[in-house]
């Protein structure tokens, strides 16, 4: 048995965020049917690198997931999506704000059929508000919620990071408030109820000081390159073969160890660097010392002493050097699966790891509409029923 094991989730969205809620659920053990789109699905099928005709990404996004392909635009398929609301835990959607409404769909509607469901929506600005109607993605929320203007290096324009962050941190909020709601109608403390989560907040959400900062002292935070502002000494440093290392000497007995570890004590005895509000003063200083240091030695016996004096250092890996690492094998967090074709696909392992229920993956991203028919017959549909649904266009 897994952690949400009986948890029965509907899934109507598409691409990232809504996808990926519903993917960390399903991984746990929740039931996860996925609705799509009867031609041609969620587009995330066809995004970045393909094998096959089907994106590596997709097998993924989706596993654990049952597919359902269903003309949402038919009566008969809106009224299917009911039947399966009143029997389901968690509804997560990451269409505009309105257009559930628009089929059906709105919370009074399944509020109704299933007063225990809980409604999980995901939207660029969320449901209320003067920028509500705006189409939002997850590179809007990363730019408005502060992460982009602080990303990169000073002078030049602000850089992103190299996933869609903004849709990650929304589906992870969406899972959060998702499990708070139904731990409150599992314990018989209410109803379900309905989870409003903005891509915009979901980033804000992790801006740390930077409101507080400006509002108190006007300090707008700028980009720092690979420097964390104000939080000394953390940044990347050139190695003398051509590599970099992260390292991060920022609490005041790990300065001082890093300091020794570099033969500088001089910097370890001054009165004026034994807290972080100094250090951050100097970090110019502290940044040469190190970056001297470390360019003088290859990456490899760089981290072999930073190692040795407990300072929390690492080389910058590529997916090349995730896959070949020994701890990443040691944890589970590289998978084989095998693909219809045969070929087998390496993917990320589960997180987190739970001792008592962890999660696991039973399959991959299934194909277009490939549990459409058990899940009919579940609903008590007959064989002629399915296929009369079929012949009208109302199922795959």
């Amino acid at each position: 048995m897994t952690a949400l094991t009986g948890l029965r989730v509907i899934e109507i969205g598409t691409l990232i965020a809504a996808p990926f809620a519903a993917r960390l659920m399903a991984e746990f053990g929740a039931e996860v049917i996925k609705i799509e789109a009867l031609d041609k699905g969620d587009p995330l099928r066809k995004w970045r690198k393909l094998h096959e005709g089907t994106s590596l990404w997709w097998y993924l996004q989706s596993r654990n997931k049952k597919s359902l392909a269903l003309n949402l635009r038919s009566a008969e398929g809106v009224a299917l999506v009911k039947q399966l609301a009143e029997g389901a835990d968690v509804l997560i959607e990451n269409l505009r704000p309105g257009a559930l409404e628009k089929l059906g769909l709105g919370w009074d509607v399944l509020h109704a059929l299933n007063p225990k469901l809980t409604l999980v929506r995901i939207s660029g600005y969320g449901q209320t508000g003067p920028y509500r109607d705006r189409p939002g993605f997850g590179a809007i929320g990363e730019a408005m919620g502060g992460i982009r203007y602080t990303t990169g290096t000073p002078g030049v324009p602000p850089a992103r990071v190299g996933v869609s962050l903004g849709d990650s941190l929304a589906s992870m909020h969406a899972v959060i408030g998702a499990l708070m709601s139904v731990l409150r109608v599992k314990t018989g403390q209410g109803d379900g109820q309905v989870v409003d989560v903005s891509l915009v907040e979901s980033v804000f959400n992790v801006m740390e000081s930077l409101v507080p900062e400006y509002s108190m002292l006007g300090h707008v935070r700028e980009r720092t390159g690979g420097a964390l502002p104000g939080i000394a000494p953390s940044n990347t440093y050139p190695t003398g073969d051509g590599g970099f290392v992260v390292i991060a000497g920022n609490s005041d007995p790990i300065y001082v160890r890093l300091m020794q570890a570099i033969g500088r004590p001089d910097l370890a005895e001054r009165p004026d660097l034994a807290q972080n509000d100094g250090r951050a003063r100097h970090c110019e200083l502290i940044d040469e010392a190190i970056a001297a240091w470390t360019g003088s030695r290859g990456i490899d016996e760089v981290l072999e002493i930073l190692e040795g004096a407990e300072v929390p250092a690492g080389r910058i890996y590529s997916a090349a050097d995730i896959v070949a690492d020994p701890h990443y094998q040691a944890r589970d967090m590289l998978l084989d699966t095998t693909l219809p074709d045969g070929a087998t696909l390496k993917m990320p392992g589960i997180v987190p790891k739970l001792s008592a229920t962890p999660g696991q993956v039973n399959w991959q991203g299934p194909t277009l509409g490939q549990h459409t028919d058990g899940l009919l017959a579940e609903l008590g549909l007959s064989e002629a029923d399915i296929q009369r649904l079929r012949q009208g266009g109302v199922v795959q």
